[in-house]
């Protein structure tokens, strides 16, 4: 091992070491490192090389100071830290959060609808401010208001375990109930009018397998299992459909899902099953009038929407059907209309379909060729508008209305730089790289335009598990993009960026599509003068780490520097040790 100091990094030794599984021997010299005591680090001569990388590090790093104090306080001055969300109708309410400055947790307020806007009326309904004082940990979970907005229910873990304890408040009176109801890792639904908690607890692998009822006022011994799973690969969940009429009792793995629908006024009636587990099917379902909407991968992988009528549910005909080019991602039932929301060539989509006829398709149109855009918090069943959230990488986080009416977007929040932002400075484009196997792969870049062509360039990537990456707005970003710097993301293989076949391009044994990819996008920004190589600075984190790991070694040249964010490289030992 080479002295910490020099210019030279520490390099870990190689000991002999092999392991065979289903008759293949694979040889691991670097096994030694994985400690015995993980997460702590037990074992001395792994302790010795940490102490030795980060040691290089930091006298590698010494004269980087005052630069990282001057960076760290520029992005710091960009943040807000007193702010407030929109507020938000939900029957007489409007309700808000609020971030006081130097504070880590929020604080939820409401006021009557019809009360001034002047501070006179508001009522502080959850306080984590308060909540999380004098622990060491403090996490909330689901929060829940009843419906007719009396009562307030809650879940925190304060202890770190992810195991989260229900409470609930009475609104009218401030004062807390006597229920309680440890364990839980689901959200709280109200049911039976307001007299009943649907939640879920954790089992010993974390995983919820049940959906119980809670009657206010009993002890939890006598809560009611309303379903259980036995499959031990799926978690259950619930959930009340959008007219407030079903609570939906779903449960899934990563491929496959299975719903039931119980009377949200009687739920210990006997459920409704949708349509019986395939593997391979994920499904999700609402309900308006009788019929069962549906959103399912059954006939396209791209899914479609259905519907079924509910006394025969498995009787599904299609509404709305993707495509290759259309990815449907979810749906909103509203009391008039019903939205459709995917990626149509990547971009974000969000289409207004009406009940009365299906002919009549209205996509709400957004200014920039790159974008990310959907559907925010809209609880309420009729509507005359639609609460939007909307973003790119030169435009700050946006809070639309979008009236029905005159089909109008009206600004209602923009997210505030305290330091002070000028997006006229900048320009995003969406651009399409030709990869070595004639696979068009997108790519959403933004950069200052006073900047000189050819200078560097940071590409990120992810490509993994069908995540899209979606083209959104950074402050942290800008410190680089102010010195120069242009800033991509490649919306690589292995995502679901183009669509669920865009992420089956990217993994098991078409895996070395997603690294390709990312150095073809490289080589392309090159080649159109927005870089040279070596002046090209990578990151990734987790399975984008896995990606840096294999572009770093594939084609070193390219890069000037490259970050590994907790890098998951070692796949083959991870695996075999779950």
């Amino acid at each position: 091992m080479t002295d910490s100091t020099s210019a030279r990094p520490p390099v870990a030794a190689k000991k002999p070491h092999s392991f065979t599984h289903h008759g293949i021997t694979v040889e691991d010299p670097y096994a030694w490192l994985r400690d015995p005591g993980y997460p702590e680090v037990t074992d001395s001569e792994v302790l010795a090389h940490l102490e030795a990388e980060n040691a290089w590090f930091e006298s590698r790093m010494a004269g980087q100071q005052d630069q990282i104090d001057a960076l760290f306080k520029e992005m710091r001055a960009r943040i807000k830290e007193a702010d407030k969300s929109v507020p938000q109708k939900d029957g007489n309410w409007l309700y808000w959060i609020e971030f006081e400055e130097g504070a880590e947790y929020k604080k939820w307020w409401r006021r009557p609808v019809a009360a001034p806007d002047d501070g006179s009326a508001d009522e502080l309904i959850l306080d984590e401010v308060a909540l999380a004082e004098g622990k060491d940990y403090f996490r909330l979970g689901a929060i829940s208001v009843s419906s007719d907005g009396m009562k307030l229910a809650w879940s925190v873990d304060d202890n770190g375990s992810e195991r989260f304890t229900a409470r609930v408040k009475d609104l009218a009176t401030g004062e807390m109930l006597a229920d309680e109801i440890p364990g839980t890792l689901s959200s709280l639904v109200w049911v039976a009018g307001d007299r009943g908690l649907v939640y879920s607890l954790a089992n010993e692998q974390w995983r919820t397998d049940n959906a119980l009822l809670h009657w206010l006022g009993q002890p939890i011994e006598q809560d009611i299992e309303l379903y259980h799973e036995d499959d031990e690969g799926f978690r259950v969940g619930s959930s009340l459909s959008a007219n407030e009429k079903w609570l939906i009792i779903g449960t899934s793995d990563h491929e496959t899902s299975e719903v039931r629908l119980v009377p949200a006024d009687d739920p210990t009636a006997e459920p409704l099953l949708v349509a019986p587990r395939k593997t391979g099917v994920e499904y999700d379902v609402d309900e308006r009038d009788g019929l069962l909407y549906i959103h399912a991968n059954d006939s396209h992988e791209n899914f479609r929407i259905a519907t079924a009528p509910l006394e025969n549910p498995g009787e599904w005909t299609t509404l709305v059907e993707g495509t290759d080019e259309f990815y449907i991602t979810g749906f909103s039932l509203f009391a008039d209309l019903y939205i459709v929301e995917g990626r149509l060539r990547g971009l974000d989509r969000i289409e207004l379909r009406y009940y009365d006829n299906p002919e009549r398709i209205e996509p709400i149109e957004f200014p920039e060729e790159s974008y990310t855009a959907g559907l925010d918090d809209n609880p309420e069943w009729q509507v005359d508008r639609l609460r939007l959230s909307y973003a790119s990488m030169v435009s700050p986080n946006t809070i639309y209305d979008y009236h029905l009416a005159d089909k109008r977007l009206e600004v209602l929040k923009v997210q505030e730089v305290p330091s002070g932002y000028d997006a006229s400075l900048y320009v995003t484009e969406r651009l399409e790289v030709s990869a070595r196997d004639g696979t068009l792969v997108p790519v959403s870049i933004m950069y200052r335009k006073d900047r000189a062509p050819g200078g560097p360039l940071h590409l990120y990537g992810y490509g993994a598990y069908g995540i899209s990456i979606d083209p959104g707005f950074s402050t942290t970003r800008l410190s680089l993009v102010d010195r120069g710097f242009a800033y991509a993301i490649a919306h690589i293989r292995g995502g679901d960026d183009l669509g669920r076949a865009w992420y089956k391009a990217g993994k098991l044994e078409r895996r070395t599509n997603t690294f390709n990819d990312f150095v073809d996008v490289a080589l392309d920004m090159i080649e159109r003068g927005y870089t040279k190589p070596g002046q090209i600075s990578i990151s990734g984190g987790s399975a984008g780490g896995e990606l840096m790991g294999a572009v770093v070694n594939s084609n070193p040249a390219l890069w000037g520097a490259v970050v590994a964010h907790v890098p998951f490289v070692d796949v083959l030992a991870t695996m075999l040790d779950a």
